[in-house]
């Protein structure tokens, strides 16, 4: 599973729309680390002059891992982690995710970041079983 929802926010979403703080809410803290680090990345791009942020850092175990891989492959969730941190966010192999301002999805910066070349180009045998 991946988010840990309240019988509250359970309720809210079987009576209708759910809003979209109580659900950053339950990401942050369901998925601590992937939140985490999408926010760190987000405010590393605000304090910069960098096109981009990124980690390049694999999370310190599997379940590190599964938090991010499970954030990034919901639409829902990633979409709203989006909205809420102002971000495009991009995503390699198992643990590089980078954060661009919003206007920057398809220039030429974001475009060679998720680029099948740069995914190729992102592979090593250690990330393999990722």
């Amino acid at each position: 599973m991946s988010l840990d929802v309240s019988p509250q926010l359970l309720a809210e979403a079987e009576n209708g729309a759910v809003r979209e703080e109580d659900f950053i809410e339950t990401v942050r803290t369901s998925l601590p680390y992937a939140y985490e680090l999408i926010a760190q990345l987000a405010a590393e791009l605000r304090s910069g002059t960098a096109e981009f942020a990124d980690n390049q850092t694999p999370p310190s175990s599997e379940r590190e891992r599964g938090q991010l891989l499970r954030a990034l492959s919901s639409d829902a969730i990633r979409g709203s982690l989006e909205r809420h941190f102002g971000v495009a966010l991009a995503f390699q192999n198992c643990h590089r995710v980078a954060v661009f301002p919003p206007g920057a999805r398809g220039g030429e910066t974001h475009t060679r970041f998720t680029s099948t070349r740069a995914q190729i180009l992102n592979q090593s045998a250690e990330l393999r079983d990722c």
